[in-house]
């Protein structure tokens, strides 16, 4: 690939690199809002409604299903062009910050957590400044809409909770190395798509579920989880169903994620999933049309000074710090071009 030439990439048959960037914005972002609504639905199902908690066995299950589906798409391993090491590191923050997230709540209460895992998106964009290949530089004004975004995030979830947050030490810590861990995943992704441009979201996903599935068995043995939700699942086959089809439609969130980060960048992508979060509690209120107090309303207000905020930045890409071997080139060129500019005419 020639210098400067945009990497082509596509969303399921759908062509994104000859669209302008707001059309590939909204088919990105349209994919992922529909894939984590369906699984949001698919999860309100089997958590409530069924009394089933094993999300390690569950993530297992939608890992066979990911590479079912990735195969269907055409990808195999001679496709690859990135060593499979690059990919432990990435698989092994994304275990850890599972882990970390589902520990944090024997020691936190779920008002407390979401609080924590609201403000995903300042340290996502604060690690990007630290990152190997990436260092990302963001201006003030895209501080100022995570700001906004987080906080209405908080005002809005915590409206209605029946219990106030409550803190631990432990908990705190726990939660604190999950947002650490999820800051560093999406900067790595969008490490490695920076890169080498030519990565596909289909690798990344193929190759972090390959890696992770073995990762999920040590704590399904050591929780006892494995063989509890056998049995359960077992008694009630239609739960595999639910699983697949939960699978499917979040699969789609997940390549769809791929493609923001790819092109977007980890930033603007976690203030998407963020936002998803605000969009998909507000859509509960309208459905089972629940009052909406003066709380909902603020943090509603901030959410979308956030966003109008970060569209009117006109979707520009962040600055990347050039590396100092890059900047020595340039700085040879010009002085080369300089030269040939002096040089008296004959």
């Amino acid at each position: 690939m020639k210098k400067g030439e945009e990497q082509a990439r596509s969303l399921f048959g759908i062509s994104l690199t000859e669209r302008p960037k707001y059309q590939q914005f909204l088919i990105c972002s349209s994919g992922f809002f529909f894939g984590y609504l369906v699984n949001g639905i698919c999860e309100e199902y089997v958590y409530n409604r069924l009394s089933f908690s094993y999300g390690w066995y569950f993530t297992f299950v939608q890992g066979f299903v990911y590479l079912g589906l990735i195969y269907l798409q055409g990808f195999s391993t001679k496709q690859m062009v990135n060593p499979w090491k690059t990919y432990v590191k990435l698989s092994s923050v994304l275990m850890g910050s599972h882990g970390l997230t589902k520990g944090s709540l024997a020691f936190l209460n779920y008002p407390a957590q979401l609080m924590f895992k609201s403000t995903k998106v300042l340290p996502v964009m604060v690690m990007g400044a630290f990152i190997p290949g990436l260092r990302r530089k963001y201006p003030a004004h895209e501080y100022i809409s995570a700001f906004l975004l987080v906080i209405g995030l908080i005002l809005f979830t915590l409206a209605d909770a029946q219990t106030s947050p409550n803190f631990s030490f432990i908990g705190v810590l726990m939660v604190s190395g999950a947002l650490v861990m999820d800051a560093f995943l999406g900067n790595l992704q969008e490490a490695i798509f920076t890169i080498n441009p030519e990565t596909t979201q289909m690798e990344m996903l193929f190759c972090s579920t390959v890696i992770g599935l073995p990762l999920l068995i040590p704590p399904m043995l050591l929780t006892g989880e494995l063989f509890k939700a056998w049995n359960s699942c077992s008694q009630h086959l239609y739960v595999y169903g639910v699983l697949i089809f939960e699978a499917m439609a979040t699969f789609v969130g997940q390549v769809s994620v791929l493609s923001l980060i790819a092109i977007f960048g980890a930033a603007t992508t976690a203030m998407v999933t963020t936002a998803r979060k605000a969009v998909t509690l507000l859509l509960s209120y309208l459905i089972f049309t629940k009052p909406l107090t003066e709380q909902h309303g603020t943090g509603l207000l901030l959410i979308a000074m956030g966003i109008v905020l970060k569209l009117l930045s006109g979707y520009k890409d962040p600055i990347p710090c050039k590396p100092k071997q890059q900047l020595e080139e340039e700085e040879k060129e010009d002085g080369i071009q300089n030269k040939e500019e002096k040089r008296p005419l004959v």
